[in-house]
């Protein structure tokens, strides 16, 4: 098992257990262990084939390491089926939506024998739920919001996922004698925020090869089910859900397969049409005149040379401008990741972080980063342990002397402040006044209407000192939808108050939509692309941020922490009264 598998389970029995009502210090072991898994950089299973002692990770005791050691080799949990009989399983389903948790899981299932999602969307349309105490019509609206969101995302995966899922099959493939490239192409290869199922495209040679990689695709460890399998074509179900095709290609059509299963639907349209006001056929097997004379397919280079375009992105392929933008020589110069200078939102110890502040600054200069800013919880999230203003004096002084001590980088004071129900700040003015770097955020009462939720945002952008508006939505992939607010008016706000809007990097997250990422910079606005990394681990989450930031169609001077440190104090002055 991959380890984000082997963490799936750990969370689903730590939520059987909490609904079961054991010992809550057990239960919190097992969330430790989770959140230590997802930080490894290295898998399990690689781990334990070499010895290494897994007690030694952060939060794994010995009967975790167990647990992970028969998780790894036989691809199930005993203890999970022990604890499945006394509570059913399909519980933990309930646990994922928004507002529903382990107690009130427990709550529907003793109270009302409710054990699924369906048994609990029957019991909300009877108004059985309503009438429990701790529940009541708006959180009974919630809960029916939420079960129409997991309808919705519950067959996709999030892109970190499908990354950790796909790519020890990846390996397994490209080991086979023979085999000279393997691409992942569809939705995976745009780097859309979820994915539905994977594409694999592979190029070998020799007689017996494609039969070969047939056969390692088919007998790959991961796999549950195989649909089909034939010469060249393949589709399976691995363990954890993802549905993968393949293809075995010949070099001939190689790129223009690859171009054919990368793109959307309408960008190919787009592109076949180009193709046959030219007089030429293009499809999946190559590029051809309409004398079936082969003209190219070889690589997409050679696509989009035929259509007299340059070669497009495969994170643009949506048809949304770029071949009207390839034709005229406005294709932007999209971010790269050597770009970023910096990240302007993270956490530490001080508030829900796992790591201190001079880990974190130490971890940020390792990467090259040449500043920084610590972006821990106002005092509002209490379950995130926000800080009181006298803390963040004090955390202040903490700051000073990491300065002293740590060279080649440089640590701004900030904050992630909340936006308060009526769109003040969740901070004296004297404190803001006094930072250097203002985020604010909304993390209270996202069920606000359209209008409400706008003018509360929009008053928080009229604050003088504020610098940011961090994940700006709250959207939360496959298990939150955004809340409800008029992002173009937000955006126009942001550009017209020199405030920044933040591109969160966290893969649940991803959170401005690419979308809105490419109208924040028609109109002006400037972007913050930051991990709000939680562990050092995540700092490594920025790539998802370019990506996504690519999508949205960003170069590196609509990014703010894409400025030299120099350039960005100006930046960060910009408001400063002469």
């Amino acid at each position: 098992m991959e380890n984000f598998e082997i963490a799936s389970v750990l969370e689903e029995l730590a939520d059987l257990l909490e609904i079961k009502g054991s010992n809550p210090f057990r239960i919190r072991a097992y969330r430790n262990a989770v959140r230590t898994i997802h930080d490894l950089a290295r898998p399990l299973t690689a781990m334990l084939e070499e010895g290494e002692d897994l007690t030694r990770l952060p939060g794994i005791g010995k009967d975790l390491a167990g647990h992970i050691r028969e998780l790894a080799t036989t691809g199930t949990l005993t203890l999970l089926e022990e604890v499945g009989r006394d509570v059913p399983r399909s519980l933990a389903n309930l646990t994922r939506l928004d507002g529903v948790g382990p107690k009130k899981a427990r709550k529907l299932w003793n109270e009302l024998g409710v054990t699924s999602v369906d048994e609990l969307e029957e019991a909300l349309e009877a108004e059985r739920v309503q009438a429990l105490e701790g529940f009541g019509a708006k959180s009974a609206e919630k809960i029916r919001r939420s079960i129409q969101d997991f309808r919705k995302h519950r067959s996709r995966f999030l892109l970190s996922e499908a990354d950790a899922l796909i790519a020890p099959l990846l390996k397994a493939l490209e080991g086979v004698s023979g085999v000279e490239r393997v691409e992942v192409a569809g939705s995976y290869r745009r780097r859309k925020e979820t994915v539905g199922d994977m594409d694999l495209l592979v190029l070998c040679r020799g007689d017996h090869a494609p039969e070969t990689v047939m056969d390692r695709f088919t007998g790959y460890p991961g796999v549950q089910r195989v649909v089909s399998a034939g010469s060249t074509r393949g589709r399976v179900l691995l363990r954890s859900g993802l549905p993968v095709d393949i293809r075995i290609l010949p070099e001939e059509s190689y790129g223009a397969a690859l171009h054919y299963f990368t793109g959307s639907k309408e960008h190919n349209v787009a592109i076949r049409t180009l193709g046959v006001q030219r007089g030429l056929r293009i499809n999946e097997y190559g590029i051809f005149r309409k004398t079936e004379e082969r003209v190219g397919g070889s690589s997409e280079e050679e696509v989009f040379q035929a259509v007299g375009l340059p070669w497009i992105s495969p994170l643009l392929r949506e048809n949304r401008g770029e071949v009207e933008a390839a034709r005229d020589g406005r294709l932007p110069m999209l971010l790269e990741a050597d770009d970023i200078r910096g990240d302007l939102q993270m956490h530490s110890t001080w508030s829900d972080g796992k790591n201190t502040l001079r880990e974190m600054v130490e971890a940020c200069r390792d990467r090259g980063y040449e500043y920084l800013a610590i972006t821990d919880h106002s005092r509002a999230v209490t379950v995130a342990g926000g800080l009181q203003p006298e803390e963040v004096r004090e955390q202040w002084k903490e700051i000073e002397t990491l300065r002293s001590q740590v060279e080649g980088i440089h640590l701004f004071r900030s904050l992630e402040i909340d936006i308060l129900k009526d769109g003040s700040l969740d901070m004296p003015d004297d404190i803001l006044r006094e930072l250097d770097l203002v985020l604010i955020s909304v993390h209270s009462f996202m069920s606000m209407g359209k209008t409400e939720m706008t003018d509360r945002v929009l008053k928080a952008l009229e604050h003088p000192e504020v610098d940011i508006l961090a994940h700006p939505t709250g959207r939360i992939l496959n298990r939150r939808e955004p809340f409800e607010m008029d992002v173009d008016e937000v955006l126009r706000a942001a550009a017209r108050l020199e405030v920044a809007v933040e591109l969160n990097a966290h893969p649940s997250r991803l959170d401005l939509h690419d979308g809105f990422l490419r109208r924040a910079r028609e109109l002006g606005a400037k972007v913050a692309v930051n991990t709000d990394s939680h562990s050092v681990q995540e700092l490594t989450n920025m790539h998802y941020g370019v990506d996504q930031a690519r999508r949205g169609w960003l170069e590196a001077g609509d990014v703010i922490n894409a400025l030299p440190l120099e350039e960005f104090q100006s930046w960060r002055k910009r408001k400063t009264p002469s």
